[in-house]
């Protein structure tokens, strides 16, 4: 009588009639074993087996969020470079519009003899101070915390990379000796693999806990940068068109003088 796939493979009335799907080899070990025997050695490795592909994705999906985590940490950066370029455009601007105004000045002092008269007796003009160095740019502190939180796991995307982790996988599998008691305690297995597969798993699930947390405030934090830099692009377009008006007005004025 073949097993029914549909009933609980751990239901003792069907011990008897269960047979394992043998491969094409047979391990010697089991030559001296009863079917039920086989049937609960071919079930304590089913269960190592599911342990270790449990284990083995919780590893995947850490290594998915560490370098999800890096992405976002380079984006950030090139946000900030990209801060830093509107900000020197700002002032390069603003420097553009004082070249402007003193420009407009000597346009006036050549269109009038009272004009150059009021500049004769205004006398030199006073010397502006050196600008000072422009203080390098900040990003929003949002994304500043959350860049910092996360850089400091870094190392641990490397370590997580499949080619460089090392996995110890003994006592996984379909050679797992299932000896010790199953039974649980302090919430854990007493066999010793499934209790490593278990707290393993814990601890996993705790680090992806920590690191969705770290790729939501990264998200924030780029989305608050985003928002700033959009208001001083909106500012810069306002500044352009200004000065584009001004040096229109400007060179206008330079032609009427010939």
């Amino acid at each position: 009588m073949a097993y029914p796939t549909s009933l609980n493979p751990f239901a003792d009335d069907n011990e008897e009639d269960f047979k394992p799907k043998r491969s094409g080899f047979e391990d010697e070990s089991d030559s001296g074993m009863t079917d039920a025997e086989r049937q609960q050695r071919y079930l304590q490795q089913e269960v190592m087996r599911t342990a270790q592909s449990a284990v083995d994705s919780s590893y995947r999906s850490l290594s998915l969020i560490y370098e999800s985590e890096k992405m976002g940490v380079e984006t950030a950066e090139e946000l900030v470079r990209q801060g830093e370029v509107l900000k020197r455009t700002d002032k390069m601007l603003d420097n553009m519009d004082e070249d402007l105004k003193t420009s407009q000045r000597h346009i006036t002092s050549i269109k009038s003899v009272w004009g150059g008269l009021v500049n004769y007796f205004k006398g030199k003009p006073e010397t502006k101070p050196t600008p000072e160095e422009p203080k390098a740019y900040q990003a929003n502190e949002r994304l500043q915390t959350a860049m910092s939180g996360s850089r400091e796991h870094e190392d641990k995307y490397q370590a997580s990379h499949p080619n460089l982790r090392k996995l110890d996988t003994g006592g996984f599998g379909a050679a797992a000796s299932m000896d010790d008691s199953s039974s649980r305690q302090n919430g854990y297995p007493q066999n010793r693999y499934l209790r490593d597969a278990h707290q393993t798993l814990d601890n996993n699930l705790d680090e992806m806990s920590s690191g969705l947390a770290r790729l939501k405030n990264l998200g924030l934090g780029l989305q608050a940068e985003i928002n700033d830099q959009d208001d001083s692009i909106g500012s810069l377009l306002n500044k352009v068109d200004t000065m584009d008006a001004k040096i229109i007005n400007t060179n206008q004025q330079l032609k009427n003088l010939k």
